[in-house]
């Protein structure tokens, strides 16, 4: 199906550099809140856009898994590319039985592009293993222990094995995602950072 505008196809973020360009630019000056641009580096707002993309896409297909055991497939997939929030993302109805073309696709296919911007592999995978992990918090309680058995098997996929731990029974990614660098200088980090370890 093609969506009219302002729908965009969401395949163009892996295949024109240029829209990938233009996010991590709006991303950045969205960061930077009225601060200068230059304030905010460039690999901190990628890697805050890939944090953004990837937690959007892994979280509809995780939903269905949840709830029919079947991921959803973002082949025909459509957003519109607003920032300060989950943009809006229209997916057609296309199932498969596992997460590989998920992840062999636009996951592994969005850490390639943002490695572009001088962003470690280690953050960008840590920022999916905090995407997975936070697509659970939204479940309605009823399908807590479904929605806690597929995140186990997608952060037990090769690509995420290290990219997390679990001191305590609570996750918590094994990188930051940079986050923190791009406040006023005030700190504070994601609830599953690394960086909770200082201090």
């Amino acid at each position: 199906a093609v969506l009219p505008a302002p729908w965009r196809p969401l395949r163009d973020l892996l295949d024109d550099p240029d829209v990938l360009r233009d996010r991590v630019s709006g991303v950045r000056a969205y960061l930077a809140a009225g601060r200068p641009v230059e304030s905010v580096p460039v690999r901190v707002a990628a890697s805050v856009t890939h944090l953004g993309l990837v937690a959007r896409l892994v979280s509809p297909s995780f939903g269905s898994a949840v709830h029919s055991g079947r991921f959803l497939s973002l082949d025909d997939a459509w957003w519109q590319p607003t920032l300060g929030g989950p943009f809006p993302l229209s997916v057609s109805g296309s199932f498969a039985d596992s997460a590989d073309g998920l992840f062999d696709g636009w996951v592994r296919g969005l850490v390639a592009a943002v490695r572009g911007f001088s962003v470690s592999e280690r953050v960008l995978w840590g920022n999916v293993a905090s995407a997975v992990n936070g697509a659970v918090v939204v479940v309605p309680p009823a399908w807590g222990a479904r929605a806690r058995a597929v995140a186990g098997e997608l952060l037990a996929r090769p690509e995420l094995r290290d990219a997390w731990e679990r001191p305590g029974g609570r996750f918590r990614r094994r990188s930051c995602c940079l986050i923190y660098r791009a406040g006023d200088g005030s700190g504070g980090v994601c609830g599953d950072c690394v960086l909770h370890r200082i201090g």
